[in-house]
């Protein structure tokens, strides 16, 4: 005999270990999308003759932020949706999500744009990868594709640039930052965290736990790559996503219970500790808390 929804006589499709709740294709849809309308009205509300910027990779998290931004905004003629794909040329990887990127973009018929380390930086992140380096290839990639995708996003004269992070990813971030005792970033963390120079930052899947994405990007016909990236396996996160798995399992709740405590005490934080005003980088130009940007530093060096 198969499990009902809470909600209604349908059969379950899935079972909220942390709400206590089973429920069925319908309900569960609507409580995926009630999730991230509730995060954009809280935290990034949309106003008249915005442009937004979508950061696609082609995977499960940012397919279902462009499917559900269209599905929000769509059909408003004052609100301009741009997916902006980055190659960061990684042999083997990369190729196929952008494919799908491009598969979804062309069935929503939204305007993409392809962006890359090779042409915005002379060389691929395989390159970056072979250098005697004393960071991880996952904190070159990071920061130079947040400055392609700013830096493009501020040429288009987008208001906001929403990425694909997901109650996991959110989760992870939070606790990176308290390990590594950067108290600056993650007052960087509050949403929504305005910097002149900088393109709006939102992330309306911050509430979504990971594994329910995917099960809204199979239910919706949206690619699902989960494959990981082969320097992956550098990074602290890793570490940390399989502690917070682990705590997750015995402990129903704990990722929601984690990002909610440190948006209350973020805000706190934000107030006692304003971020530094910025500046303009002396070689690119772009946002900078020094005299150069994070990307040029690491390029430089």
């Amino acid at each position: 005999m198969s499990i009902k929804c809470d909600k209604c006589k349908h059969a379950s499709i899935i079972y909220q270990r942390y709400s206590g709740m089973h429920l069925c294709k319908k309900h569960f849809m609507e409580d995926v999308e009630r999730k991230i309308k509730l995060t954009i009205r809280k935290h990034y509300p949309v106003k008249k003759n915005e442009t937004i910027a979508v950061a696609i990779s082609g995977g499960k998290d940012s397919s279902v932020l462009l499917y559900m931004l269209h599905k929000i905004f769509g059909e408003r003629p004052d609100i301009r949706l741009i997916a902006l794909s980055v190659d960061e040329g990684i042999v083997g990887y990369r190729e196929k999500t952008l494919e799908q990127a491009k598969q979804l973009t062309n069935r929503l018929g939204i305007e993409h744009i392809i962006l890359s380390f090779g042409q915005e930086y002379g060389r691929t992140m395989d390159e970056i990868a072979s250098w005697d380096r004393e960071k991880g290839t996952c904190s070159y990639c990071g920061v130079l594709r947040k400055s392609i995708l700013n830096r493009k996003a501020l040429e288009l004269g987008a208001t906001k640039l929403a990425i694909g992070h997901n109650l996991d990813d959110e989760a992870q971030t939070i606790m990176l930052n308290h390990l590594k005792g950067d108290v600056e970033r993650m007052v960087r963390l509050v949403p929504p965290c305005e910097l002149e120079g900088l393109v709006l930052r939102i992330k309306p899947l911050r509430f979504v736990p990971e594994k329910e994405i995917a099960i809204y990007a199979y239910l919706n016909d949206l690619p699902l790559s989960t494959g990981a990236c082969p320097y992956a396996h550098e990074a602290m996160r890793g570490e940390v996503r399989e502690i917070l798995d682990n705590f997750e399992d015995r402990h129903p709740g704990t990722k929601y219970a984690l990002l909610s405590g440190f948006d209350k005490i973020a805000n706190i934080l934000s107030r006692e500790l304003p971020v530094a005003r910025l500046v303009h980088c002396r070689i690119c130009g772009q946002a900078a808390s020094g005299e150069l940007c994070q990307a040029c530093k690491l390029l430089g060096k």
